[in-house]
């Protein structure tokens, strides 16, 4: 984003039901703070005030149907990354006012101070809602299957470990020799077949998406490990697959590439920085799973992780999920602009050899 010259810049930091609003000259001299509430009549009223001046928030709930509605409205809109900030999260005086104050002055001086990030359209957001709400039901069945399982084991029992869709048939099969027991689990049990039912009607819904707003996603299932969520969540994450110059640029962006800690002779070995899309992130970690695991077919993909693994070691395994995880976001993206089918070995020949 190119630093141009503003005559004034308002500094925002969103709540729940309040926002702590910070207007700045373009010498820096603070004009006016203020609150409003988180209501379109105040929004509206903020910018009939300050009509197209610049505006800097933070990432949040809000920030997606508040920056929309300020660009529509003319604003040049900034949404901060919150984890590069450490001058606001890190402060020993951290409150709203203070907040919104150094979002202003950051904005003022240069916008790339807040390394500003890029919602999704309204459109890719509704879309991912079934996505995010299947999300939800799957760790809630975790849950309730943990509570479930370690119940019982602290009476001695052990269920088995079926799929998770199938573990309220198997584990009232398995209580039946335990009569006693079973009318104190079995409302749980019904719980879990109806949050199964409710999971089979989204992953329904995703599908039906994929298929009839996004047919880019169903060339990516082509990929070994790639299924109908992973690839809509990508297709929707990314929305522009232009937007990365370099393909090599999203392992960055997804945050599947290790932090940098270099002074002088020293450079040390970092975890991932983990910034970016957590869900994603993480759909694409499960795949590489299933790519290295048992059941993965051969392919350069898991060629080249079981090298990694092959060096031994835990550190050598977690090491080639992340490489292949990086590897299959490069791919998924080269496929997306070029249009291209996946092929599973490119050379057959060099790597037989």
């Amino acid at each position: 984003m190119k630093n141009k010259t503003v005559q004034n810049v308002i500094g925002i930091d969103l709540g729940d039901k309040k926002h702590a609003v910070c207007v700045i000259d373009k010498d820096g001299t603070i004009l006016k703070e203020f609150s409003i509430r988180n209501q379109f009549n105040d929004l509206s009223k903020m910018v009939r005030d300050f009509p197209g001046v610049r505006v800097a928030m933070e990432v949040g709930t809000h920030s997606p149907w508040i920056s929309r509605y300020l660009t529509n409205e003319g604003m040049e809109v900034i949404v901060a990354n919150a984890r590069k900030l450490r001058a606001i999260y890190t402060n020993d005086r951290k409150c709203d006012e203070l907040d919104a104050r150094i979002l202003a002055k950051f904005a003022r001086i240069d916008p790339e101070l807040l390394h500003p990030i890029t919602h999704r359209s309204e459109q890719a957001q509704r879309d991912a809602l079934a996505i995010s709400l299947r999300d939800t039901l799957v760790r809630q069945r975790v849950n309730m299957i943990n509570s479930v399982r370690f119940s019982l084991k602290s009476l001695g029992i052990r269920l088995p470990s079926p799929s998770c869709s199938a573990f309220a048939k198997q584990a009232r099969s398995f209580l039946q020799d335990y009569p006693e027991l079973l009318p104190a689990i079995e409302p749980l049990l019904c719980s879990l077949n109806e949050l199964t039912d409710q999971i089979k009607h989204y992953d329904k819904a995703i599908l039906n998406i994929a298929k009839t707003q996004y047919p880019q996603a169903l060339k990516l299932q082509q990929i070994t490990g790639i299924g109908p969520i992973t690839s809509l969540s990508f297709i929707l994450t990314i929305e522009d697959p232009s937007r990365f110059k370099d393909p090599r640029d999203i392992g960055a962006y997804l945050g599947l590439i290790p932090r940098r800690d270099q002074s002088g002779d020293t450079d040390k070995q970092l975890p991932i920085s983990k910034t970016g899309n957590k869900h994603l992130r993480q759909l694409l970690v499960q795949s590489a799973q299933y790519i290295l695991g048992h059941w993965g077919p051969d392919c350069d993909l898991r060629r080249h992780g079981l090298k990694i693994a092959a060096r031994g070691g835990k550190a050598a395994k977690r090491k080639a999920l992340i490489a292949i995880a990086r590897k299959l976001a490069v791919l998924m993206l080269v496929m997306w602009q070029n249009q291209s089918d996946y092929q599973p070995l490119r050379y057959p020949e060099r790597n037989a050899a």
